[in-house]
């Protein structure tokens, strides 16, 4: 199997409109994305959670390869995204990735306000 190439190939060269092969590229401009809708972040984090996730080869790797992370099919299914259940475009790993952080980065927030809260109550009820 041949590897992937970019920037200079001659397919997807400078003089090329695209600057990657189809699915790799990682952004939508706005102008191109439609419809937009919103996601609920912790929704999706709890999908995250719940993805098996492993390690595994291709076989046509050697025995001394491994990557980590779900299988395409167990994606698809969480998630609906793409337009086929054997890959998992990087686009929507990215996004799927983001968002969880953010709720992760607001649940986190959320706590850490909790506990301050309880620290000061608790606090000003010893004096």
């Amino acid at each position: 199997m041949r590897p992937l190439r970019f920037g200079r190939s001659r397919r997807w060269g400078r003089s090329s409109r695209r600057t990657a092969p189809p699915g790799v590229a990682t952004t939508a401009p706005a102008a191109d994305a439609a419809p937009v809708k919103p996601v609920n972040g912790y929704d999706v984090l709890d999908k995250v959670a719940a993805l098996p996730i492993s390690t595994w080869r291709y076989q046509w790797e050697p025995e001394h390869v491994r990557h980590l992370g779900p299988m395409a099919q167990d994606w698809h299914a969480a998630f609906g995204l793409g337009d086929t259940d054997t890959t998992i475009p990087l686009v929507d790993a990215h996004g799927v990735a983001l968002v969880a952080i953010q709720a992760l980065h607001r649940r986190v927030t959320d706590l850490e306000q909790r506990l301050a809260a309880l620290t000061g109550a608790s606090s000003s009820s010893r004096s």
